[in-house]
């Protein structure tokens, strides 16, 4: 199978991270996932598209992109924002850690990123924004 590849672009409006769930499920799907992968795939998409918007940007408006390449059997998903960026990765990736105690956030996006997904690797800039390149290797049913 020759890579296959799709880009979105919306605002950093939480109303937007339940249209985000639905274009990355309805992408992978060509790949013929389990239920279950499919929701693991759309937990991590929701959580970093709304780490994108309530970190990221707060209360601006900026835009979130997400770029999926589907590769046999395995999705590589990008979800980039030109926020604020995280200081430090490293304690940003640690159970229970948020920057943001006063919208009473759990800490856990990072985590349940990881616990879903197969790799994750986070790049941030502190004012120039934050990149999460997550990946999932479907079961093949042969």
């Amino acid at each position: 199978m020759c890579d296959n590849k799709m880009k979105i672009e919306f605002l950093s409006k939480s109303e937007n991270e339940g249209f985000a769930r639905v274009a990355v499920a309805a992408f992978i799907s060509q790949l013929d996932p389990t239920i279950d992968e499919i929701t693991d795939v759309k937990t991590a998409i929701s959580e970093a598209v709304t780490n994108s918007i309530i970190h990221g940007y707060g209360n601006e408006s900026g835009i979130v992109t997400i770029e999926a390449t589907l590769e046999e059997n395995k999705v590589t998903i990008t979800v980039l924002d030109n926020g604020i960026g995280i200081d430090d990765v490293e304690q940003a990736m640690q159970p229970l850690y948020t920057s943001r105690p006063d919208l009473e956030r759990s800490g856990m996006g990072f985590t349940v990123m990881e616990s879903f997904m197969d790799k994750l690797k986070v790049e941030s800039k502190k004012n120039v924004g934050t990149k999460i390149v997550m990946e999932k290797i479907f079961k093949s049913i042969s």
